[in-house]
């Protein structure tokens, strides 16, 4: 690539998660050889309710080289096992989506087919009893996963709950000390090349102006690059997906801190409680086309646990994606891209992968069409896969005590989303991609918790005969049980290793 292809100035335009989690990784990964100018307006505020993970965000902080104790400690984090999801199926009924594996895969099949089995001949514990995970977060216990690879504890896994304002804040610092400019200022004009159409500057109410190669919009839903200037649309997934509103309100804690986050389902939506260090975080997702938005914020009130920190706040949203993510030398990242409600706690992780596409596929100034179409492609195939595998919540439910459930009961899902539910229900089988967000234990979870199981146990288990499945699942439970008793509780590990004391 010769000096006059390369990009030297990046532009990215808003801060929050979004924008600092994208400068503080590419001033990682580009490491200085690149001028990189974020722009953003303390009058501008972000949404910063983002605060419930999934285990790849691990591997991002990691590539970051950031402490994981110090991590916790500054972002007031706390450890996640999963998610328990409570009236989704029907009222007073629950389950558990652990993050990692059940028990473990033998004899070259994985753990679901053996389980079904054992189902059938109704002997089977639930699902998640064979889960290390869901033994830590009952008794509200965590300690790493072991490296052992024979031990039923070295295959689940973590991610976190945390302030997402103090991440973006713990990113900024990072960042800047890493040759990342910060512009404050509000942008009140944008400039696009006559020849081709590609950004050339924004310009501040200041009357500031600041140049370009290449402009990455985190400016949230107002899309002030990706649609305002360069015209990418919006594409709606509201009639598979009905909530657009949350209600969000801080409380404090007046239980032990527990290591999972947990899923509500109400008449007209859910609510999340997302426990942090100090605090707990409390939600309701709904739809406005169900509920009137001071009773959506009357249910949540009064249905929280503890005193009131925060008054409530109401966030609109739109679920949906834009046509393309990458257009000519702008990449859309966080909320002007596109969102999924936070029901499996996606948000943060597909501003991680946008990122970490973005370098993988990073340009020169012509951004190649041929890149940015390969770029789009798996951006829409990753929000696809996510989209389906969220409807699937709201879709496979036996709940008609509202319009709102009647309707989900019977809407029309995706072929994809479709060919998927029949085709585990018939065998147990799954049809996944390797590079799919959530895998096989993470289907299997949702599915048996929301109340689909497959109508026959696969034929290959007629012929797996020599495994005494009552006795090999009694002793993976037996065993789960009996180490997570030595295993410290989830507060105690939060104080010692971020060396403070909870309040």
């Amino acid at each position: 690539m010769s000096a006059t292809d390369k990009i030297n100035d990046i532009v990215i335009v808003g801060g929050g998660s979004a924008g600092w989690m994208t400068a503080a990784m590419l001033a990682k990964q580009l490491e200085a050889n690149v001028n990189i100018t974020l722009v953003e307006s303390d009058d501008i505020g972000t949404i910063g309710v983002g605060e419930a993970t999934i285990p790849p965000i691990k591997a991002f902080n990691r590539l970051l080289g950031i402490d994981e104790n110090d991590f916790l400690k500054k972002c007031n984090g706390s450890i996640k096992l999963g998610i328990s999801f409570e009236n989704w199926s029907q009222k007073n009924h629950s389950y558990f989506h652990p993050f990692g594996r059940f028990a473990v895969d033998f004899d070259y099949m994985p753990f679901g087919y053996f389980w079904n089995k054992q189902r059938e001949s109704g002997n089977a514990k639930p699902l998640q009893e064979y889960a290390s995970a869901w033994h830590l977060a009952k008794h509200d216990k965590f300690s790493l996963p072991t490296n052992d690879p024979k031990s039923l504890f070295s295959g689940f896994d973590y991610a976190y709950h945390f302030d997402s304002s103090l991440y973006a804040n713990y990113l900024k610092e990072y960042a800047t000390k890493r040759g990342v400019i910060r512009q404050e200022g509000k942008i009140n004009h944008v400039s696009t090349h006559a020849n081709n159409g590609f950004i050339r500057s924004v310009t501040l109410a200041s009357g500031q102006v600041i140049n370009g190669d290449f402009f990455i919009d985190c400016s949230g839903g107002s899309a002030l690059l990706i649609n305002k200037t360069l015209g990418v649309k919006f594409i709606d997934w509201s009639e598979h997906l009905l909530c657009n509103r949350a209600i969000a309100v801080q409380t404090k804690h007046v239980k032990p801190i527990s290591p999972y986050t947990r899923s509500i389902a109400g008449e007209a939506g859910w609510q999340w409680r997302i426990p942090l260090q100090t605090r707990m975080g409390n939600g309701f997702v709904h739809s406005s086309h169900f509920i009137e938005e001071q009773q959506a914020i009357d249910k949540l009130v009064d249905s929280v646990d503890g005193e009131l920190l925060t008054d409530p706040r109401v966030i609109n949203f739109k679920v949906g994606r834009r046509e393309k993510f990458w257009y000519k030398n702008c990449v859309a990242i966080g909320l002007s891209s596109g969102f999924l409600e936070p029901l499996e706690s996606t948000s943060l992780h597909l501003i991680q992968r946008a990122i970490m596409r973005l370098i993988y596929l990073f340009p020169n100034k012509h951004c190649d069409e041929i890149n940015t179409r390969f770029y789009n492609k798996q951006s829409i195939e990753e929000y696809e896969h996510i989209r389906n595998f969220i409807i699937l919540h709201y879709k496979a439910t036996q709940r008609d005590d509202s319009e709102f459930w009647r309707y989900c009961q019977h809407m029309q899902v995706p072929d994809s989303l479709q060919q998927q539910i029949e085709l585990f229900a018939t065998h147990g089988h799954l049809d996944l991609n390797g590079k799919d967000l959530f895998k096989q234990d993470n289907w299997l979870a949702v599915l048996t918790g929301q109340g689909i199981h497959p109508k026959s146990v696969a034929p290959i288990m007629a012929y797996k005969q020599k495994i005494d499945l009552p006795r090999t699942l009694n002793s993976f439970y037996d065993m789960m049980t009996k180490t997570v008793q030595q295993m410290p509780n989830h507060e105690d590990y939060l104080r010692k290793k971020c060396n403070f004391s909870l309040k």
